[in-house]
């Protein structure tokens, strides 16, 4: 299986509910090379939304994916992440730290030469640099044709929705929104991406990775019998936590230096980094789960407003249309608790990893971001992600939300649910209550 047909094939069971048969047929159209103002030789312009680690790795795998490529303009709500962010990709002892493998990987050239060339194409002035809650628009005001969007995942609906609006090109982190209102926003945005063949390439980099792709394609040909059950575990520490509020920040702004801990921004640990072994499952069947029941709680994060109210383990049992059962873990323990992420496969003749009947390929963070280059310069197929990552998204929501509740909650509910955990105004100062760390029974599901 080539990698964009990996990338289309598990779409069809949401694009036949969301976009119709129509937009399913055109993601394998190609894109014609006039309606990309960066198509032949010339230089791909980019800018980067959300400048913390993610963001600016995730600027380093573009610009290591392609030697046309340049940084032009960046954009975070906080002053000092950009400008730590900017600093970074002009640092050759930071870049050399960051990269080696994957540079060594792609291009074969010495590390210093490829450093180095990365730093050159990173043009941003003083003048596109913008910080504010408004900075995304004016990143995508600028002269750019392919954005990065790499904020916390609270606001990627409505950044999402505004850069196809202006016409751009897309990587968008995992996952793409919080709550079932954010997804079906994401979606309606996408129905117009895929209208106007605008590339969409989400970081679930899986879907990129050679050896997944190989393996996936055995067992979709049968090599080891049929799916019989599947396991998702993701075992690991804190991703984040800000273990002090300096008395000058706002509630809002204390919630975005700290956003992991709340679930309004982050989704919890099920959304924000369990997608990953969640939306593999989800592409071994080809569809998402019809049902599920969970459970979760908090072992040792303490209920207190500075830890926020999230879960910090939570398990899930997922049932597919066929009958098929997933059963996932996730938790975030402190350091000393044992750490590893795995998914098992069980099949009739039977099972895999999902990495074990494949070989090695590029770096995945690399390759993604070369799968989104050669989509918008129309080398391969019009590759668009947005279906998988938006279904894999509500998946795990639907999780989350079964944990939290304690009831079982099917795939119709959950696309019927009315939550929506976004502010309605963003600013600094904003007072904002932190609600309680959920208890089901208390917990009311909508």
């Amino acid at each position: 299986m080539e990698q964009d047909e990996a990338t289309t094939y598990t779409r069809r069971s949401f694009l036949s509910r969301s976009l119709g048969a129509g937009a399913a047929a055109s993601a394998f159209t190609l894109i014609k090379p006039e309606l990309v103002r960066g198509a032949g030789k010339e230089r791909l312009r980019a800018g980067l939304v959300g400048c913390g680690g993610r963001g600016t790795e995730a600027a380093v795998d573009l610009l290591t994916a392609d030697p046309s490529v340049e940084l032009v303009a960046m954009g975070d709500i906080f002053e000092d992440k950009l400008q730590k962010s900017l600093t970074n990709l002009r640092d050759p002892n930071f870049l050399m730290e960051v990269s080696p493998k994957r540079a060594a990987q792609f291009s074969g050239q010495p590390l210093a030469e490829l450093v180095d060339s990365i730093r050159k194409r990173v043009s941003v002035d003083p003048e596109h640099c913008f910080s504010s809650f408004e900075a995304y628009k004016k990143v995508l005001a600028s002269d750019i044709d392919v954005v990065l969007l790499c904020t916390p995942p609270g606001h990627r609906p409505v950044q999402f929705e505004a850069a196809v609006e202006a016409g751009k090109h897309i990587f968008t982190e995992k996952p793409i929104a919080t709550d079932p209102a954010g997804v079906r926003r994401f979606i309606a945005a996408l129905k117009k991406a895929e209208e106007s063949k605008l590339t969409v390439v989400a970081g679930t980099q899986r879907r990129s990775q050679k050896d997944y792709i190989e393996t996936v394609q055995k067992i979709r040909d049968g090599a080891i019998g049929d799916v019989v059950s599947l396991s998702a575990t993701y075992l690991s520490g804190p991703v984040l936590h800000v273990d002090h509020r300096d008395p000058s920040w706002g509630d809002m702004e204390w919630q975005h230096r700290d956003w992991y801990s709340f679930v309004w921004i982050c989704g919890d640990q099920m959304v924000e980094q369990h997608i990953h072994t969640i939306d593999f499952c989800n592409w071994v069947m080809g569809t998402h789960p019809v049902k599920v029941v969970g459970s979760g709680g908090v072992a040792w994060r303490p209920r207190e407003e500075l830890y926020g109210n999230i879960y910090d383990h939570l398990t899930a049992d997922f049932v597919y249309p066929n009958g098929v059962h997933l059963y996932s873990a996730c938790r975030q323990y402190p350091k000393g608790a044992y750490r590893k992420v795995w998914n098992t496969i069980v099949c009739s003749k039977g099972q895999t990893d999902g990495l074990d009947m494949g070989t090695p390929g590029l770096d995945p963070y690399v390759q993604e971001h070369v799968r989104l280059v050669k989509s918008i310069r129309g080398d391969i197929p019009y590759t668009n992600d947005g279906m998988t990552v938006a279904e894999s998204t509500l998946t795990c929501i639907m999780a989350r939300e079964a944990a939290y509740s304690g009831v079982e909650i099917t795939w119709d509910m959950i696309m019927a649910s009315k939550q929506d955990l976004q502010p309605k105004t963003l600013d600094y100062k904003l007072a904002m209550s932190v609600p309680p760390v959920p208890v089901p029974g208390r917990y009311e599901f909508v």
